[in-house]
């Protein structure tokens, strides 16, 4: 996978609305691939004037627009029937159910942080709203308006900071993933607290 995302890297000069469509819908159906470190380094290339802006933009916004919807149908059609066995274990059943309350109550919003500033839970967002029945018009607009904002933030942000790409995309990953691991402790452990509580 390391060769690979190498080799992603260097073809983004030449190939670069192609390979940031592919990367966006991989790594938002759930592949581990930095695409964000990569849409760094595509705004460096933006800024530098070997790439154009508006396609590169279109391309990785439509790749993670398909990608999230991969994860979705991916938990509606595979994950429900997993959901209902979880469901179906006394321990889980009123955890788990007051979850998908709270993610279809702030479908949108929850949908929109999962793609920035949380871009790391995405892939497992996409799945938990296919799996407890979001509604599919509700998702989609949390995902047309986080992922525009997660393109835009990273592309923008690649032109002017040129020059630190490189360093910038992994101090940005990085923290992104502690930040996303920190949300996920902190849910699993408001889920144990409350299992405690009632």
């Amino acid at each position: 996978m390391e060769t690979l995302i190498h080799e992603a890297y260097a073809a983004i000069p030449k190939h670069g609305p192609v390979v940031m469509f592919l990367a966006a819908l991989l790594s938002c159906a759930g592949a581990p691939i930095p695409t964000s470190a990569m849409m760094l380094a595509s705004g460096a290339l933006i800024a530098s004037g070997d790439m154009a802006l508006a396609t590169v933009f279109v391309a990785t916004l439509v790749g993670a627009m398909i990608g999230d919807q991969i994860g979705f149908f991916a938990g509606r059609f595979g994950g429900a029937p997993l959901w209902e066995r979880l469901r179906a274990r006394p321990r889980l059943s009123a955890p788990l159910d007051r979850a998908a309350q709270e993610l279809d109550k702030r479908a949108e919003i929850a949908v929109i942080i999962s793609r920035f500033p949380l871009s790391a839970i995405g892939p497992s967002v996409n799945l938990v709203a296919g799996s407890t029945g979001v509604k599919w018009s509700r998702f989609t607009l949390g995902v047309a308006i986080g992922d525009t904002v997660w393109v835009v933030i990273y592309l923008v942000g690649g032109t002017y900071f040129a020059d630190r790409v490189k360093a910038l995309g992994t101090t940005m990953t990085s923290l992104l993933g502690a930040i996303a691991a920190l949300a996920i402790a902190a849910a699993l452990g408001h889920l144990i607290w409350r299992r405690r509580k009632g």
